[in-house]
């Protein structure tokens, strides 16, 4: 499956799921099982790592939503975040450090300035990495435009809403800290 057929949106009514973004991570399809390189000084610390389930739904004409299992590692500044579906496939996988973030399709490799842009290319929607971290941290980092709900953080669960820009984005995560 090529990334542009996976990120196509696709319409609720007909029963498909459309693929958008993490990162997303996020964001970001790819075939195959490539893992990316990552290492020395840039590598995420083991202690700062989540895994679970997230989804997105973006209320635009047709609604667009995105599911996937995840496991996020490192910091704003320097990480890994790998999708897969829930039979274990690779959605995708991203890393960042200063300065870049990568896309590894199969053979291919496509590069951005950061993981911000990354995501917002992929899915369409721009999705605060950076505030994503301290969320799941139990830290309340303001967003413009969005509104997260860290109530839940002991059960394992985050929602987080984007009201403006237009249209309405509706994050929920369900994680365990590694």
């Amino acid at each position: 499956m090529t990334l542009a057929r996976a990120l196509a949106p696709q319409r609720i009514d007909h029963g498909r799921r459309v693929l958008l973004a993490a990162g997303g991570a996020a964001l970001l399809v790819v075939a195959g099982c490539a893992q990316l390189s990552g290492g020395g000084a840039s590598a995420p610390k083991a202690s700062d790592s989540w895994s679970g389930r997230m989804s997105l739904r973006i209320e635009s004409e047709p609604v667009q939503t995105f599911a996937a299992l995840f496991e996020l590692r490192g910091s704003p500044d320097s990480g890994d975040l790998t999708l897969t579906t829930p039979i274990g496939s690779t959605l995708a996988q991203l890393h960042w450090s200063p300065g870049e973030a990568l896309l590894k399709d199969g053979s291919n490799t496509r590069r951005f300035d950061s993981v911000d842009a990354l995501i917002e290319a992929a899915t369409g929607a721009a999705i605060p990495v950076g505030a994503l971290f301290g969320w799941l941290a139990g830290r309340n980092d303001p967003v413009p435009g969005w509104k997260p709900d860290l109530g839940q953080l002991a059960n394992g669960r985050l929602a987080a809403v984007r009201e403006t820009p237009s249209p309405r984005a509706d994050l929920r995560i369900v994680f365990e800290r590694s």
